[in-house]
């Protein structure tokens, strides 16, 4: 029996090799297109000033600089992300770019190596299949900080799992560098009683805030302001709540809130189980943003792996295992794979999930406190 389920676990891993390296050979975005604008906007910063790293025109014209071939597009990420990728522009970009991808790559995958509870060969499978889905390495193509987001979730996971409260806070500091894909997590810690982490990451942020309005000053932090109002760019609301059910914007807000009062109240009831209190608030997040990308699909992919590792049965394996089959890279490069607008649906069902898991009490035994081997 133990070397028929070595076996299984071998073909799975073979199967999640396959997937990775069919990603790293499928390239469908301009390479590095979002790195050129972190790093535009870090000269521009380093030359002209941080207050003017959201004057369009000039983030504009160093991207030009940098690589003339590439399109531009606006900088509308946090300074945080202009800040990190200013170590790299003494480098020649390609270098810088290649640097950066591989970073961000294998930080997501050492976190996850690092954070697993699982044993044994199925270990890596786990991580393997987590880096596997189209969208991670979509993100490292086209230079996302986003795998780095992700990272830290996973690591403050681990940390909370283990009580380690602060330290798990001070992980959730990397949501900073894209807050609107997990933005709920330290509301849902703070309503499960997971204080210490709520203001370790609290804190964190309002370093964060107070750097970023020393360096912007009020003419950048009013241009920054003035960007996140304007208008989204193209595709921004694929992935959304809103485009997913084909709703207008007000029933898309009222659904919103929705989601927002089930999530809190869910932290609440699952406040005995800290392994599944992040995935919890990171597939809220996700239904909550009205701005998403396929790149912050990381973030999915991180809570996914989460809830497999923190509930080693069936009823919980079987649908996420159903769930990387449609966002592995063999369905996504034949043209099977769920459009972004289904992604919503399938987060949709996660959380359903897990708002049972919480719930289910109410009606009859449940052991929330049951985690995966550590």
């Amino acid at each position: 029996m133990l070397a028929d389920r070595r076996v299984w676990w071998w073909i799975g891993l073979f199967v999640v090799s396959v997937a990775l390296a069919i990603d790293f050979g499928h390239v469908a975005e301009p390479i590095g297109i979002d790195f050129h604008t972190y790093e535009a906007a870090a000269l521009v910063g380093l030359q002209q000033g941080w207050a003017h790293i959201y004057d369009q025109g000039l983030v504009a014209a160093a991207q030009k600089q940098l690589v003339p071939v590439q399109n531009s597009q606006p900088f509308l990420s946090p300074p945080t992300v202009a800040w990190l990728t200013a170590a790299l522009t003494p480098l020649p970009y390609w270098i810088a770019y290649v640097t950066w991808a591989a970073f961000t790559f294998i930080a997501f995958g050492a976190a996850l190596a690092w954070a697993g509870v699982s044993q044994g060969m199925g270990r890596w499978v786990s991580v393997v299949a987590a880096l596997a889905p189209w969208w991670v390495l979509h993100a490292v193509h086209v230079g996302q900080v986003v795998p780095l987001v992700a990272a830290g979730v996973v690591v403050a996971w681990r940390l909370l799992r283990q009580d380690k409260d602060i330290a798990a806070g001070i992980a959730l500091s990397l949501i900073f560098l894209k807050p609107n894909t997990a933005f709920l997590v330290p509301f849902v810690l703070l309503i499960a009683g997971r204080y210490r982490a709520f203001a370790s990451s609290t804190a964190a942020g309002a370093v964060v805030v107070l750097i970023a309005a020393l360096a912007l000053g009020p003419h950048g932090m009013s241009a920054y302001v003035s960007e996140l109002r304007g208008k989204l760019p193209s595709g921004a609301d694929s992935l959304t709540i809103r485009r997913a059910l084909g709703v207008d914007d007000t029933t898309a807000l009222v659904l919103r809130v929705i989601v927002v009062g089930a999530v809190l109240a869910t932290a609440f009831r699952l406040r005995r189980a800290p392994g599944l209190l992040i995935p919890l608030g990171i597939t809220g997040s996700l239904l909550a943003s009205p701005y998403l990308h396929a790149s912050d699909l990381c973030l999915l992919a991180a809570a996914a792996w989460m809830v497999w590792e923190e509930r080693p049965v069936r009823v919980w394996r079987v649908p996420l295992g159903v769930a990387w089959v449609l966002a592995s890279p063999f369905l996504f490069v034949s043209g099977l794979s769920p459009g972004l607008t289904r992604w919503p649906l399938i987060e949709l069902l996660l959380l359903g999930a897990l708002i049972v898991t919480a719930w289910r009490a109410l009606t009859g035994p449940a052991d929330l406190r049951r985690r995966a081997p550590a």
